[in-house]
């Protein structure tokens, strides 16, 4: 008997998604709720449970293929044996292998994906196997479940000392060999993911629909890392996550927001929405993008609550497990491009919102204090802000008071 496997619901607004990657082929046992495919919303990738224990049958749609909720992708055969549930195809793959085994062939590489590798690789991260000549069998996987990821595979060339992709297979004897000319250039063409596609389609509608506006100012990171240093010991003993600088800023933030509610406001038609609660965005990087959860009630939240969200964000957006409603919403933004070791940029409004604060890199410059030039850590801060409700005074006062709370964090303790 054959289950149908159906596209399960993505959420509000959500009708359809990308087939990325099938966990499974054909012929492969499985077991009820055991990953079988992934799909590519809008926002994040949504894994697909087999709802019987089984072997994997037909598979009805391709990898890079658009999928409706609801749409019946495969079919899983119950109480079938792995070795007698193969389609058709894979006995005409299988056939073909064995035909291609029986002639002399050239060397081949480490095989990279199979029936009976236990790594299901991606498109991406199989190319890169591919180009560097790996036994992904012999690299340990860092994703879910194990799973291989591209910076898995790099990591482990480079280990190897391979300055260089290697070729996957050496031309048979005898067999014609195209000139390649030195410093010949070449091009790849690579299908956009689902998430890429609207993070380039928001990013420009973003540009299009407001008036945005960037004002810059710089801080003082004395106090803050003096603090840090002074407490992070123990308040990883006591709460169990480390302290670090996104809790200031997004405590900071919520100081700001309440000072200068415009820039926690947004514009909906003719109307201009107030908020008296503070659900601050974070920008978090993700092996397929960049991903923006929402730190929801941050001005409820102790340090330490803001401090555990938002690792759990990081960790599950590395996981690709993060949930589409933990994305939604959002009044306010915090962009931290400092990890990467940006000196300046100028963020782009998350849609929605009003306005976004970037964060950048800590570096040792000269300042002026008390008349003599001394060596500071210091950060430039950046906000960008829609010009159509905020206004260039309220922006410089919004950015101040991030300066002043960061310079002197006992204003976060006195709400002052």
């Amino acid at each position: 008997m054959a289950t149908e496997v159906k596209v399960p619901t993505l959420g509000e607004s959500i009708t359809e998604a990308t087939l990325g990657q099938w966990l499974k082929a054909p012929g492969e046992a499985v077991k009820a709720d055991e990953p079988i495919a992934s799909l590519e919303t809008d926002k994040v990738a949504v894994e697909v449970n087999s709802p019987v224990d089984g072997v994997m049958g037909e598979q009805a749609v391709a990898e890079g293929d658009t999928v409706e909720v609801g749409a019946v992708i495969a079919l899983v055969n119950e109480g079938a044996s792995a070795a007698s549930a193969a389609t058709p195809a894979v006995a005409d793959r299988n056939a073909v292998g064995q035909a291609e085994a029986a002639a002399p062939t050239e060397p081949a590489a480490a095989p990279v994906d199979g029936d009976d590798d236990p790594k299901t690789l991606s498109p991406a991260v199989r190319r890169v196997v591919l180009e560097h000549g790996l036994d992904p069998s012999k690299i340990r996987g860092t994703g879910k479940d194990g799973r291989l990821t591209k910076d898995d595979v790099l990591a482990a060339a480079k280990a190897q000392g391979q300055a260089k992709p290697v070729a996957v297979s050496a031309p048979a004897a005898g067999a014609p060999v195209a000139a390649v000319a030195a410093g010949a250039r070449k091009e790849e063409r690579v299908r956009m993911t689902r998430l890429r596609q609207t993070i380039a389609s928001r990013l420009k509608e973003s540009q299009n629909t407001t008036a945005m506006l960037t004002t810059y100012n710089d801080v003082d990171m004395t106090a803050v890392m003096d603090a840090r240093n002074r407490y992070k010991d123990l308040f990883e003993k006591k709460h169990g996550i480390r302290l670090g600088f996104m809790s200031f800023f997004a405590k900071a933030a919520v100081l700001a927001l309440r000072d200068v509610p415009a820039v926690n406001a947004a514009i909906e038609g003719d109307e201009i929405v107030y908020r008296d609660y503070a659900d601050i965005s974070v920008a978090v990087s993700a092996p397929q993008g960049l991903v923006v959860p929402v730190v929801r009630d941050a001005d409820k939240l102790s340090f330490a609550g803001i401090e555990k969200t938002i690792a759990d964000f990081g960790k599950r957006a590395k996981d690709g497990t993060l949930k589409i409603e933990e994305m939604k919403g959002g009044t306010f933004t915090i962009s931290n491009g400092g990890v990467f070791g940006s000196l300046l940029s100028s963020p782009i409004i998350n849609l929605g919102q009003s306005a976004v604060l970037g964060l950048h890199r800590i570096e040792e410059r000269p300042v002026v204090r008390d008349g003599q030039i001394v060596a500071r850590p210091m950060m430039y801060l950046a906000l960008s802000y829609d010009h159509r409700l905020v206004d260039g005074r309220e922006a410089v006062t919004f950015l101040v008071r991030i300066k002043e709370a960061i310079e002197d964090p006992t204003r976060l303790l006195i709400d002052l």
